[in-house]
């Protein structure tokens, strides 16, 4: 079995090609000299071969990028002449965006293979487009609309009335309920939408499970990780704004408003009610309690924890999360404290061998 390292194996992934030059200029949105050459793929500066591309963006591995054998690299402008003679420099601004669009140029997403598995149950009164995919397995609610190019994976259940906008994604064993996508949504493995947000009322006998009658709507261009949770709302819906990206294993509670084009990185857990503007970065393990707002634009440091609102542009860490130069400055000033106490105890630090004089 062969295991060296390979991108894009093709046991894994389509492939497309081999392109030319100028076809991956114009993917990467950039410029290069006019140059003869197919490009069959994709590769690390390490690896790369005389007809694959690659790219570089972090100055680290400049001494990667000097020893490439790659038959074209993405590159900034400034970093131009730090590609070797042998391979074909292609510029432009943003060389991790360049490189995203040709490395899909090369490896576009598998097209939906339109019909039901014999497997699938399908309500009769559920609307799937026909070329929509439905995997071994899955669950097609009553009332259910799945749009144009939809891939539903296998053991994936969709509620009665959820509706999917064309090109959306749905990895296996994802459940959705009481929900709305947009178009392109991804859903990765395992990830559980629309259930009962986390609401009860105490009375004198114990809890009371307050009906959840809201929804979940999720906008354009939104990818949900792997077992990732999204509650519906109880009354008013739970919204996730187009554009956004949840990492895995993220919780967002009832209610809970995010923004356009936002980063929520894993283990984040968002109490009920708490709105996040466009544009926000929360970092792994935050956890915001409920009621809140965090202005457009903020930034949350990993495992913060977000007791406040926070205002638009803000960047904070710590628990309590504090502006990150307060948070800072009180870590050294504990780090200096702890060092002087033990210097002191240290100095005052009783014998404890036997005297035998």
């Amino acid at each position: 079995m062969d295991r060296s390292p390979i991108a894009g194996d093709p046991r894994f992934f389509c492939r497309t090609g081999p392109h030319s030059l100028a076809a991956v200029v114009d993917a990467a949105e950039g410029e290069a000299p006019p140059h003869r050459l197919m490009l069959s793929g994709v590769a690390p500066l390490q690896t790369a071969g005389s007809d694959q591309v690659s790219f570089l963006d972090n100055r680290k591995y400049l001494p990667a990028l000097e020893a490439t054998r790659a038959g074209a690299v993405i590159v900034h402008p400034d970093m131009a002449a730090k590609v070797p003679p042998g391979a074909v420099a292609i510029t432009t601004p943003e060389p991790y965006a360049g490189w995203a669009r040709v490395a899909a140029l090369f490896h576009p997403l598998p097209p939906a293979t339109p019909g039901a598995h014999p497997s699938a149950v399908v309500a009769a009164d559920a609307r799937v487009h026909p070329s929509a995919e439905i995997g071994p397995l899955a669950v097609i609610g009553s009332r259910a609309e799945i749009g144009p190019r939809c891939r539903i994976g296998a053991l994936a259940v969709i509620g009665d009335g959820v509706v999917l906008d064309a090109d959306c994604r749905i990895g296996p064993q994802v459940s959705i309920s009481h929900a709305m996508l947009g178009c392109r949504v991804a859903i990765y493995p395992g990830a559980r939408i629309g259930q009962d947000g986390f609401g009860f009322a105490v009375a004198p006998e114990g809890f009371l499970s307050v009906p959840q009658l809201g929804r979940v709507v999720i906008g354009d261009d939104v990818e949900v990780g792997a077992n990732t949770t999204i509650d519906r709302g109880s009354l008013h819906d739970t919204v996730i704004g187009a554009g956004s990206r949840l990492d895995n294993l993220v919780q967002i509670g009832h209610n809970v408003r995010i923004g356009r084009a936002c980063v929520i990185v894993a283990q984040v857990g968002i109490s009920g009610s708490t709105i996040v503007e466009d544009q926000v970065m929360i970092g792994g393990q935050a956890g915001l309690i409920g009621h809140l707002t965090v202005g457009r634009g903020a930034r949350i440091g990993a495992q913060a924890g977000v007791i406040g609102n926070v205002t638009a542009g803000a960047e904070v860490a710590g628990s309590p999360a504090l502006a990150v130069r307060e948070a800072f400055r009180q870590i050294a000033t504990l780090r200096r404290l702890a060092r002087r106490d033990g210097r002191k105890s240290g100095e005052t630090k009783p014998a404890t061998g036997t005297d035998t004089d």
